[in-house]
């Protein structure tokens, strides 16, 4: 397994990692894509202000509650009051794709995580890609293809980084956050272009 770990105070850390190659661009990893100061005015206004639910899931024979809470904005009505109006901008000028649904994740220890997976096809536009924004505490993502599990990355998201992966990445690529002994919260901010919804010009 490949590590890409990389400290925020690394003065020879590249601009951009690639992590996977494909012919939409596969993943890349910009690890210093806002400053410190900024990451944290984001994640303190989102953990205190946005609107978060514990959605439930059937598993077996039981329902349980989705192990991180969960929010969802359309880029067509941000509230003023949060900061995703300027993110969406920020974003947009290192990853140009017409987002126009914003997810957000709050994974609040160590026991917060989600699965290995793509993104369902059918939710997203064909061709467009999709990127997060990890902001609060460092998590460790895992990517591992779908033809070969053992060939896999092990990406350190530093607080203030962004992930990009290709829409064909979805199919070829499995991504999760395994569950961990100890971890502070972190908050994972996705822009995907949904079908059928209206995009900012």
């Amino acid at each position: 397994m490949r590590t890409a770990s990389i400290a925020r105070d690394d003065l020879f850390a590249p601009a951009m990692l690639p992590l996977v190659e494909d012919a939409q661009g596969g993943a890349r990893y910009w690890p210093g894509f806002v400053d410190p100061a900024t990451a944290r005015r984001w994640f303190e206004a989102l953990a205190s202000g946005a609107d978060w639910r514990q959605a439930r899931r059937p598993m077996y024979d039981r329902i349980v509650d989705v192990p991180r809470l969960l929010a969802g904005y359309s880029v067509v009505a941000l509230p003023d009051a949060l900061p995703l109006a300027e993110m969406l901008a920020r974003v947009r000028a290192r990853v140009p794709a017409p987002f126009n649904a914003i997810g957000l994740n709050f994974y609040r220890d160590g026991r917060d995580s989600v699965a290995m997976h793509g993104d369902k096809l059918h939710a997203l536009r064909e061709g467009h890609p999709i990127a997060l924004v990890s902001l609060g505490a460092p998590r460790r993502m895992l990517i591992r293809s779908t033809a070969d599990h053992a060939d896999r990355i092990a990406v350190d998201l530093a607080p203030g980084s962004l992930l990009c992966m290709s829409h064909a990445m979805q199919t070829s690529h499995e991504h999760g956050i395994p569950k961990t002994r100890h971890a502070a919260p972190r908050i994972s901010v996705v822009f995907r272009v949904h079908p059928g919804e209206p995009s900012p010009a």
